[in-house]
């Protein structure tokens, strides 16, 4: 539990470490340790400045690190398809959910409405990207504080959601999938991907829940290690500006899906009276490591039963807003078989005449793993942004590690560190 600190002596982190040890390790005053970003619980880039005052964290210092750079000022020279393949990127445990809530930002910029079938799909694929990024976070929670089986639990059926990403576009891990209007081309083969998916969440993801559960979820060692850990209420998860499981573990009932529903969680989604996906947003109090854990694994479930919703029923028609819209991309019939299509087509992918942004600025944020994840863009009128930004949930979660970690053990560090599931590429853009 924490304790009370002794006085700051006013140490500036960012002052030369040696310099500082060389004057007051002799007398008994507080260490500095650097804790990554070597170590693997920093996912190589993280950088965490310790003054310890024994083995208690005196004080901590978060540094980004620095992974992948320029990636907003790359949407200034990318247009709104082709920068789906950065945005990817910057969450790379589920970077198939960044591509659905870029276009999501882009069609609100647009005044885009997409089509029924496109909806059902982008929901079943935010929900699929969802667990898979849980489902890491749940297995490194055991990984970081010892227990490599739990990992594996977690871990393991991860692959067959890359599959199923593989099966839909081509590519396993970075899928860019969505279009402007649509996704990039129709499902191969709609019943084998309906089979993808169920086998997937009543056969592989329901025994590693299980399995994963067992393990974790009484066991004394993982509860005395996270009970009590890194603790924030929901006045300061608020003040913080923290969403997704760590807010909801700290009693904020606030969800995107909920809030300001969008795709298959908002009514009508279909134009024709469509009632929104039933699901339970799970909340909790305590606001520590345990909880977070449990918010996430709650989660999961919820998951399955929204796409056991949908993925039955998925509407049949086009995918893309080709008939409505100058921005989405022709089907290849059309292109094949239509001078307006070829047309469509050359004037969207080579010339990049076919864009007709509004000279305006937009908003469009989803619920995704860690939260809010949200793109803001500015738009004078050309094929491509004229600023782009994005609100990272991870860059806003990680400053809140200095908060939860004074006054702790130096080992109760990797554990918060994991509970806040930081991706180093939404750090650093």
């Amino acid at each position: 539990m924490p304790y009370t600190l002794k006085p700051d002596e006013g140490y500036d982190v960012d002052a030369d470490t040696t310099t500082y040890l060389s004057e007051h390790v002799d007398t008994g005053d507080r260490w500095v340790l650097n804790f990554g970003p070597q170590h693997p619980a920093t996912h190589t880039t993280l950088r965490l400045v310790l003054e310890l005052d024994g083995e208690r964290i005196a004080r901590c210092t978060p540094h980004i690190g620095y992974l992948h750079s320029g990636f907003e000022k790359l949407g200034e020279h990318l247009d709104y398809n082709q920068y789906v393949s950065v945005v990817s990127r910057m969450n790379y445990l589920s970077p198939i959910a960044n591509d659905i809530c870029w276009h999501h930002a882009v069609e609100t910029l647009f005044g885009i409405d997409i089509t029924p079938r496109c909806k059902v799909l982008r929901t079943i694929m935010a929900e699929l990207a969802r667990i898979q990024d849980h489902l890491l976070c749940l297995g490194a929670a055991a990984l970081d504080l010892g227990a490599f089986t739990g990992f594996l639990y977690g871990f393991n059926p991860r692959e067959k959601i890359y599959d199923i990403c593989d099966y839909i576009s081509g590519q396993r891990f970075h899928p860019d999938w969505t279009r402007v209007g649509g996704a990039m081309k129709e499902l191969p083969d709609e019943e084998t991907f309906k089979r993808l998916v169920k086998n997937f969440i009543h056969d592989d993801l329901s025994v590693a829940l299980k399995d994963l559960g067992g393990l974790l979820k009484r066991n004394r060692i993982f509860m005395d290690r996270t009970q009590g850990i890194g603790v924030i209420n929901a006045e300061d998860a608020t003040a913080w500006s923290l969403s997704g499981p760590i807010a909801r573990a700290s009693g904020v009932a606030r969800d995107l899906r909920k809030d300001f529903p969008y795709l298959c969680y908002a009514d009508n989604w279909d134009g024709q009276g469509a009632e929104a996906v039933k699901f339970k947003v799970p909340v909790a109090t305590d606001g520590d490591v345990y909880t977070r854990f449990l918010v996430r694994f709650e989660e999961v479930l919820q998951s399955i039963k929204i796409i056991e919703q949908l993925i039955d029923d998925i509407p049949q028609g086009p995918l893309d807003v080709f008939a409505d819209s100058k921005v989405s991309k022709p089907n290849k019939s059309d292109v094949y078989g239509s001078i307006e299509g070829l047309i469509q087509h050359f004037e969207i992918i080579m010339s990049n005449r076919g864009w007709e942004a509004p000279i305006a600025e937009a908003y469009g944020a989803n619920e995704t793993a860690n939260g809010e994840l949200g793109y803001y863009i500015v738009s004078d009128g050309g094929p491509r942004a004229w600023r782009a930004r994005t609100r990272p949930p991870s860059f806003i979660n990680y400053s809140t590690m200095a908060k939860l970690t004074e006054g702790h053990m130096l080992a109760d560090v990797v554990a918060i560190l994991g509970s806040l599931n930081v991706v180093a590429a939404e750090l650093d853009r």
